[in-house]
């Protein structure tokens, strides 16, 4: 990986920090695209002195271009981009109790979602894929997640938009691939982030205790698998689905 350019989405914390490290590790000229207060110091950390950060709000088409050209002219190319970024606003679609309605998903977490995890990841592909042709290459690397594959109590949004990235992978492999541009996804299982560490304690050891490997992911086990796909080693897969989930799918 050593000069390659690669774009990091929310890569400022989690998963997306881990793999901003990696490339990073690897010789890659690394961006941090995120939009956290206080991200820009994290995502310079995690970049070294190979890399930059960029405030980037993934759901506005103006300044995902804008970042998208600000890298082409830094370092006149655009190798990988790993569409990251993501949140999560979950409740149950509709919530019954003692035979009435309690609760329900509301129209407002079910768009901030969409918006992001899945128009985000539309936008900046839409704005890298033209300057990866145009280089002759490249790889495009989309998260999605086990939940995307077999859906998961109270998280409508969340996988449905994990499943819209898993489609729209399948699609950009098919238009993309003449342009030797290969495009895949990874789908983790239960990682311990901060977003998951969040979780109460209980429904965590559930969560561990459906995984056949018997503990949570790591960010680094994430990253791993995005710098193998990147890699000349992957040269060959393109339209896939890599789940990285400790065998959480056959303990179910």
């Amino acid at each position: 990986m050593r000069d390659r350019v690669v774009i990091v989405t929310g890569g400022a914390a989690g998963i997306g920090k881990a793999t901003v490290r990696r490339f990073a590790a690897a010789g890659a000229r690394v961006a941090v695209w995120d939009i956290k207060e206080g991200a820009k110091e994290e995502g310079e950390d995690a970049a070294s002195a190979a890399g930059v950060f960029q405030r980037v709000d993934v759901t506005d088409p103006a300044a995902v271009e804008a970042a998208a050209a600000e890298v082409f002219a830094r370092w006149g190319r655009i190798d990988v981009l790993v569409n990251n970024a993501g949140i999560t606003r979950d409740a149950q679609l509709v919530q019954w109790k003692e035979g009435r309605q309690t609760g329900e998903m509301s129209e407002r977490d079910f768009d901030a979602v969409i918006s992001v995890n899945l128009k985000g990841v539309f936008l900046c592909t839409r704005a890298v894929a033209p300057r990866m042709i145009a280089g002759g290459a490249g790889v495009i690397l989309n998260a999605s997640s086990v939940v995307g594959l077999y859906g998961n109590f109270g998280q409508t949004n969340y996988a449905a938009t994990k499943a819209g990235v898993i489609s729209m992978t399948q699609t950009w492999a098919r238009e993309l691939g003449r342009y030797n541009i290969r495009v895949n996804a990874v789908a983790p299982g239960f990682i311990a982030t901060e977003m998951a560490l969040a979780i109460p304690e209980k429904v965590l050891q559930g969560m561990i205790a459906h995984t056949p490997l018997g503990r949570m992911g790591k960010p680094e086990d994430i990253a791993e698998a995005y710098a193998w796909l990147a890699s000349d080693a992957a040269a060959f897969i393109s339209g896939t689905v890599l789940s990285v989930d400790g065998g959480l799918v056959i303990g179910t």
